[in-house]
């Protein structure tokens, strides 16, 4: 079985609908599956149960929703959390939080994090901000302290442009981690492509409000 993970960008208080990256351009999440872009009204329309959090002001340095974050206890069986984590000290510990570093806030020295999932974020192929291939840096994670990775297609995120198998599929071979994939799911097809290829999991968001991908799996949240 493969999770299905709920993606949930936050910027100024509000659920808001990401795009190929261009945080400048995004809008508040109001033509969706959930009447409001609140966000505990928001979970509380979708009922994920496994939800993924990019909190993009504090990967800014601009804000934090920790607080909102924190209360989100109790609505969700896991929360994946990306905070801009800079180094260990950033980490926020709560039993339902997993810890996201990514490698856009954390550089290229991950030698000091314990735990949590590394995020591969990646633009137009290349990590960011070392620009190596994304699959060399998978395949040192398995000797890291972590407990496992994303590979996050930042260009893709709500394009539906889709997963090409033989991608998938050297992304996957590259490491022996759990490994969740996120970013240009255009609908259940491709939920089968990577679940084909091994992946653990997949985190959606457009797919979901434009119902390629039916509520009630990620409701369930998982995909077999």
């Amino acid at each position: 079985m493969m999770q299905l993970v709920c993606a949930m960008d936050l910027s100024g208080g509000q659920v808001v609908h990401g795009c190929s990256g261009n945080r400048s351009s995004y809008t508040p999440l109001t033509w969706g599956l959930s009447p409001t872009a609140e966000p505990v009204g928001y979970l509380k329309a979708i009922r994920p149960r496994y939800l993924y959090v990019a909190d993009l002001d504090r990967i800014a340095g601009t804000g934090s929703h920790d607080e909102m974050v924190l209360g989100f206890a109790g609505l969700v069986d896991r929360c994946y959390l990306d905070r801009g984590c800079l180094g260990p000290g950033d980490i926020l510990r709560a039993p339902f939080i997993e810890n996201v570093i990514g490698t856009e806030t954390a550089g290229p020295d991950l030698s000091g994090f314990c735990g949590g999932y590394l995020s591969v974020d990646v633009k137009e192929g290349r990590v960011v901000p070392t620009g190596e291939d994304p699959v060399a840096l998978l395949s040192r994670a398995d000797a890291m302290n972590i407990d496992g990775c994303i590979y996050l297609h930042i260009t893709a995120v709500g394009s539906s442009s889709g997963i090409d198998p033989g991608e998938a599929g050297r992304i996957r071979s590259a490491t022996d981690l759990p490994l969740l994939y996120g970013g240009g799911v255009r609908g259940e097809e491709d939920l089968g492509i990577l679940h084909d290829a091994g992946f653990d999991g997949a985190i959606i968001a457009t797919a979901l409000h434009t119902g390629a991908i039916p509520l009630d799996l990620i409701r369930r949240g998982v995909f077999c």
